[in-house]
């Protein structure tokens, strides 16, 4: 018997898991005057951000494509867009890609409307109409093809590696056995594993893209690098990991690359950027571990549901997808109970199997994609919206790639 859940279907034929009334600001400049629309429509959600200006090249192009990509997300049953007038980037382009998707949404631009408070006037009015036909909206059963779930780790400890990853990995696998899809990312917190995840790769052509993507993250993380400044601002993982009892960043990557299950990869994604329509199964993002910026990218790549590992404890949500935390620590468990969905430190204390965790916590992914809240949604978290930034970054060319392989002796 297929197994489904209950989501909302959208005109493009993507599915949400919440329906939420997003006002969305183009630009940083018109974030109070979303967070007073956002007060007088009740359920409306803000997704306020430090960005839309004084921008260029890539950083500018992360901006326009990640904001876009929160407002054509499923779970944005509809949306009002917030502009100033003159920032970097246009509220109408912002617009006009929301509109394509065929959900109620509009726009209003601060310096056209006349100021802030003809602004929240105007936008609370179409807000309310906006919320009822919300209201109106009923969640029906869809099949787990229709589900993807990002997966994310923060605040490892030793834990980490033996239960709550391999949880969410196999987890990862009995959703893609269904059709499903699922995306693991954090890539300078891959260092070391690539050869284990290219022998994953349906080709060659994805093999190849798999070390590209892990070599251009270790050479932006070494181009980073300042040994001027105090010995601690070059620690490749935090002091949180290391007090955990995780000693370096590959011996984290061999306990993190576990929550992508052992499916094959189908391909490296760009950041904010889903798979080709028709494409299902498990992806690689291609991006670092900063937990709002991979949270947010894979919620770009069309993720309507996050699992998140953590051993040292967690307090952080996203205010569009449903965030599940999972652990593997029972000290973390019982000391902050209130921040997690998912107990998997029984593989750990009571020789509990990775199949039955796994098993479990497909089974309560199912119901957070139905509706049922996570501690995340409960204690109202929003924290991980956070847009990626690059500056003076610039991407390799295939030859520069070609000749690091020869340095770290490839495949």
């Amino acid at each position: 018997m297929e197994r489904t859940f209950m989501g909302y279907q959208r005109a493009d034929g993507s599915v949400g898991t919440r329906n939420y009334l997003v006002i969305l600001p183009s630009v940083f400049c018109a974030n109070s005057t979303v967070q007073k629309i956002a007060a007088q429509i009740p359920g409306a959600v803000p997704m306020t951000h430090c960005v839309g200006c004084s921008q260029v090249g890539l950083d500018l192009e992360l901006t326009a494509r990640t904001l876009k990509a929160m407002g054509c997300h499923p779970n944005a049953g509809a949306v009002i867009v917030v502009g100033l007038g003159c920032e970097r980037f246009d509220p109408e382009e912002l617009y006009q890609a929301i509109k394509a998707t065929g959900k109620p949404v509009a726009k209003f631009v601060i310096q056209e409307e006349g100021g802030p408070t003809k602004t929240v006037e105007k936008a609370v009015a179409a807000g309310k109409k906006f919320a009822e036909i919300l209201a109106q909206q009923q969640r029906v059963p869809c099949p787990l093809s229709a589900l993807m779930v990002g997966t994310k780790c923060g605040g490892t400890d030793a834990t980490s590696g033996l239960a709550s990853n391999p949880a969410v990995g196999n987890m990862v696998d009995r959703l893609v056995d269904a059709g499903g899809s699922a995306i693991l990312s954090e890539l300078n917190e891959l260092l070391g594993t690539e050869k284990f995840l290219a022998k994953r790769a349906i080709n060659a052509q994805v093999a190849q893209k798999i070390y590209d993507a892990v070599y251009e993250i270790e050479d932006v993380l070494r181009g980073g690098l300042d040994f001027s400044l105090p010995e601690n601002r070059n620690h490749l993982i935090s002091r949180g990991n290391f007090a955990g009892g995780v000693s370096s960043v590959v011996e984290k990557a061999l306990g993190g690359v576990h929550k992508g299950g052992t499916r094959p990869i189908q391909d490296v994604l760009p950041y904010a950027i889903p798979p080709q329509k028709g494409q299902h199964g498990l992806f690689l993002m291609d991006y670092e571990s900063q937990d709002g910026e991979v949270v947010t990218g894979e919620i770009g790549c069309g993720s309507q549901l996050i699992a998140f590992t953590t051993g040292r404890g967690h307090a952080t949500g996203h205010p569009l997808v449903p965030v599940l935390k999972v652990t593997g620590n029972y000290k973390t468990y019982a000391a902050m109970t209130e921040c997690f969905d998912f107990d998997a430190s029984p593989i750990i204390s009571q020789g509990a199997s990775i199949e039955d965790e796994g098993e479990r916590l497909l089974d309560l992914v199912i119901r957070v994609a139905s509706g049922e809240q996570t501690a995340a949604e409960k204690l109202g978290g929003t924290e991980l919206f956070c847009v990626a930034r690059r500056h003076g970054y610039h991407k390799k060319d295939p030859a520069e790639l070609r000749e690091h392989e020869k340095e770290v002796g490839n495949c």
